[in-house]
């Protein structure tokens, strides 16, 4: 829904960026026959060389097009951004200011004008030149667009989604063409948020984004306990004693039934659990700070909403004073339901409630909108810390949009903002039938990436136990049927990690060929390979160990309902929280803002990290199951599919929406339980599989965060 929020409704601050049109242009405009022009190489998104054409776009469809200028200096500009994190340098924490940047490295305005002159010469309307000049952005017709690039317009097939895209390399002729690094909106590729609630129906779910779960009421709340002894539990098929009859052993998964609400964990479990309060005692709750969280598309109740969920948790209520939604664009989406704008806002709240919060929306998902709102909160100083709850996979991402993410990133870091980007739900992705890879922007040498892990709390909320997220689901019994062997349905999702390694590939071949991504940052100068690894840190994400959020949900009597949701678009938020408490102690004890946290991670003082290794469980689940002929036994692992990674916890679940239905959950499995010849991704038996282990590794990075001890060290710093 397009439409116009009306300030006086919300209560909410709203700023209006402004939009600066140049449209001054020479009247004897460049021409590609007279001073050439340039190929823009590896600008076509991965999916062309192989998806199913479904024919051209339509030439009158109006769209919008944007060009990328040239970095001035850019190996300067790299020198001068890495010694402002290099304690031995003049230059450490001397943050530049955006018009620093502009004024050292910017592309001038008359270069801006000549891709202005560009637009105009093809009949392309200028509606927008960037901060700085670093883009211009033009609205035209498909048909002039593809005279202007040379390029040809498509609608392709792609999973389950029709996309546009150029079916090769853009061309920008004239003098324009050796000024642009990047030619965004030709394709309609998005982000996507790696957001999960607990499945709700039975198999799970195979992608990013599951199945919403079930809102209870405030009256039934949640238990902080999501795993509450050891249970044994029989099925027989028909439910009549016919065999075969299962019989089940192990640990007992609490998730919510008909009678009750089950586990979820709510700020007061986590705050005590990560020793936070610690935190808010000594006066630290990220007060002076302003986290920007990057959503697009608005929410009608989000404000409400937070409020509500600070109300039953005793948070400060989100006023004018210490919030904000800013706007990108002067059109721009605004809808209800809108979860991973909830989960963001409520739960950087709940670990930060001194911080101030501005939620900043792009008007679409389109890399080309969702990357000029990032350059937005660099360039505006929007915020101190950036929380992106978003992505895209590195190797179907078009390495001219990689590379503009990365100098966005990298403008953060300058300007001494920490851009912190979640790492997918997906663990390699090899369950997309793709070869392993990682998700952008987290996987920018300047960003920092965040991943998760699964949590299991004792009675007085302290951790009993943390593992690295992953998740795998096998049904025992449903509604009469006793399934000998259990039915393996695999992995159902995981933290996002591993190298970059496909920035630098051919786009020809499907899926592309990778020659390499982007390098090794110094801060993992002690990690093995040449390639940016993730993630840097990590925290709570598992869905079956998810958060609380409170939502409204139209046509629901009362509207605000409780749901649990999980995704490393919750660990990003909740790290972007303990950045800016971490912040705000820098500053208490008189040195300056940290900006990007990832340099700092690689050298944390002991005890200030939790550390991620494998756990098991004497209690994982096994199966007896009684035949005819016999009596069959499935050990833990064989219950899981027989290809479990050697140390992991399962437990039983008894389904809420079927009786007699009842399915194992494990956990501490980043990776497929099943064999690759059942082609579910990445077997836990492989070599190349993600596993936690002692020290940093590719599912937790360093760990999660051990809330004082983390922020404390950062005091004066």
């Amino acid at each position: 829904m397009n439409k116009k929020n009306e300030t006086a409704n919300t209560g909410v601050s709203f700023r209006w960026l402004s939009v600066v049109v140049v449209v001054a242009m020479s009247c004897a405009l460049l021409s590609a026959s007279t001073v050439g022009g340039k190929l823009i190489t590896h600008n076509t998104p991965g999916y062309v060389a192989t998806a199913k054409n479904l024919g051209t776009e339509d030439p009158a469809k109006v769209i919008e097009v944007s060009i990328w200028l040239q970095l001035h200096n850019q190996s300067q500009f790299d020198a001068l951004t890495q010694s402002l994190y290099d304690r031995t340098s003049p230059n450490y924490h001397q943050w530049l200011k955006p018009k620093d940047i502009a004024t050292r490295f910017a592309p001038t305005a008359q270069e801006a004008k000549t891709v202005q002159q560009f637009f105009a010469a093809h009949n392309l309307k200028v509606v927008k030149t960037g901060p700085s000049n670093f883009y211009v952005r033009a609205r035209g017709t498909v048909g002039d667009v593809e005279k202007a690039f040379r390029v040809q317009l498509n609608k392709y097939q792609v999973n389950d989604k029709t996309m546009r895209a150029n079916a090769g390399d853009p061309y920008v002729d004239g003098a324009a063409g050796a000024l642009v690094s990047a030619v965004s909106g030709l394709d309609t590729g998005k982000y996507t948020h790696p957001l999960m609630a607990r499945p709700s129906t039975i198999g799970g779910s195979k992608t990013a984004a599951a199945q919403v779960s079930m809102a209870i009421a405030p009256s039934d709340f949640f238990s902080s306990q999501c795993f509450t002894g050891t249970e044994t539990e029989s099925f027989s098929t028909n439910n009549n004693g016919s065999m075969p009859i299962g019989t089940y052993s192990g640990n007992k998964l609490n998730l919510q039934t008909q009678t009750s609400a089950g586990c979820a964990y709510t700020p007061p479990s986590i705050q005590t659990a990560y020793n936070l309060t610690g935190l808010y005692g000594e006066g630290y709750t990220g007060a002076g700070q302003t986290i920007a969280i990057v959503d697009w598309c608005g929410s009608f109740t989000i404000q409400d909403d937070a409020n509500a969920f600070s109300a039953q948790f005793g948070l400060p209520l989100l006023t004018s004073s210490n919030f904000a939604i800013t706007y990108t664009a002067p059109s721009f989406c605004i809808a209800y339901d809108q979860v991973e704008i909830n989960l963001d806002v409520e739960w950087a709240h709940a670990i930060a409630p001194g911080a101030n919060i501005n939620l900043v929306v792009p008007p679409s998902a389109s890399f080309q909108d969702v990357n000029q709102g990032m350059f937005d909160v660099v360039n505006l100083g929007l915020g101190n810390v950036l929380s992106g709850s978003y992505g895209s996979i590195e190797s179907l991402t078009a390495t001219t949009e990689l590379q503009t993410e990365n100098l966005i990133a990298e403008m953060g870091a300058a300007t001494g903002i920490s851009m912190n980007f979640a790492t997918g739900d997906s663990g390699d992705f090899t369950i997309d039938g793709i070869p392993q890879a990682v998700l952008a922007p987290a996987d920018s040498p300047w960003a920092t990436a965040v991943g998760g892990v699964s949590l299991a709390l004792n009675p007085d909320n302290s951790i009993a136990w943390q593992a690295g997220w992953g998740n795998n689901q096998t049904l025992l019994a449903e509604t009469g049927a006793v399934f000998d062997p259990p039915l393996d349905f695999g992995f159902i999702g995981g933290s996002g990690g591993g190298t970059s390694n496909c920035v630098f590939n051919d786009q020809s071949t499907y899926p592309p060929t990778c020659y390499g991504g982007f390098p090794k940052p110094p801060f993992q100068k002690l990690l093995g390979g040449k390639y940016r690894k993730l993630p840097d840190i990590s925290w709570l994400a598992d869905p079956y160990t998810g958060a609380a959020i409170v939502i409204s949900i139209p046509g629901q009597v009362p509207p605000q309902v409780w749901q649990v949701w999980g995704g490393t678009s919750l660990a990003t938020p909740m790290f972007s929280g303990i950045w800016a408490i971490a912040n705000q102690e820098a500053v208490a004890g008189g040195g300056t803002e940290l900006g990007q946290a990832a340099p700092y991670m690689y050298s944390m003082p002991a005890g200030t990290v939790f550390d991620i290794v494998p756990v098991t469980s004497k209690h994982n689940v096994t199966a007896s199951i009684q035949e005819p002929t016999g009596t069959n036994k499935y050990n833990a692992n064989q219950v899981l599919g027989g290809a479990a990674a050697p140390n992991f916890v399962s437990a039983l679940w008894d389904y809420p929406n079927y009786q007699f239905t009842a399915l194992v959950i494990s956990f501490g499995s980043d990776c497929a339980d099943l064999p690759e010849t059942d082609f579910d991704g990445t077997a836990c038996t492989d070599p190349l599989a993600l596993h936690t282990k002692k020290g940093w590794d590719n599912v937790t990075g360093v760990g999660t965060p051990n809330g004082q001890a983390f922020a404390d060290s950062f005091y004066g710093k």
